[in-house]
């Protein structure tokens, strides 16, 4: 494992904490815990892109989505009145197991960065980004990527958000 670089580590660890979170959204039985494990999966998104030097789309992702969306979606919760049953599910087996596994990684990856000296490699991005800005303007530089490289992804985000608003609607609406 000599040749191990810490931010491919950090995508590991990262990468399992949003697996886990869409694993205890989906299985969770609590909706506000529901919704507390959607901000965890969208935060180690946001931390994967900040390792994939896309900054730019981490802020939006932690901005849009896990501000603005949650807060809507914590408001749906709260109108529609589906978080009085009160199950302790958010400490269940799944929630220490994450974090048992999370902690063992951070751990792993704080001993390699302090014991390993040159762990730590430059990716070259910021080059990148400044010859992308300097042809494309900051906003081509974004939106270039976005609609031609990754549409695909976007636009299933977008049908992803829609089918979650629709779905919660009609849970709502057999309930009431």
């Amino acid at each position: 494992m000599s040749g191990f670089p810490f931010a491919e580590l950090l995508w590991w660890v990262f990468a399992s904490l949003a697996i886990s979170g869409a694993l205890g959204m989906v299985f969770s039985r609590n909706p506000i815990g529901s919704l507390l494990f959607l901000v965890l999966s969208f935060f180690s998104l946001a931390a994967i892109y900040v390792l994939l030097q896309a900054h730019f789309v981490a802020a939006i992702q932690v901005i849009v989505y896990a501000g603005a969306i949650m807060v809507l979606f914590l408001f749906v919760i709260m109108l529609l009145n589906l978080g009085h049953d009160y199950y302790a599910d958010v400490r269940n087996a799944l929630w220490v197991g994450t974090a048992g596994v999370s902690a063992g990684l951070i751990g792993f990856a704080l001993y390699r960065t302090f014991a390993t000296p040159g762990t730590v490699l430059p990716i070259g991005g910021a080059e990148v980004i400044d010859a992308s800005v300097r042809d494309l303007n900051a906003v081509g530089a974004i939106a270039m990527p976005l609609f031609q490289d990754f549409l695909v992804p976007f636009e299933l985000t977008g049908i992803l958000l829609l089918v979650a608003v629709v779905g919660a609607a009609l849970i709502a609406k057999r309930r009431v």
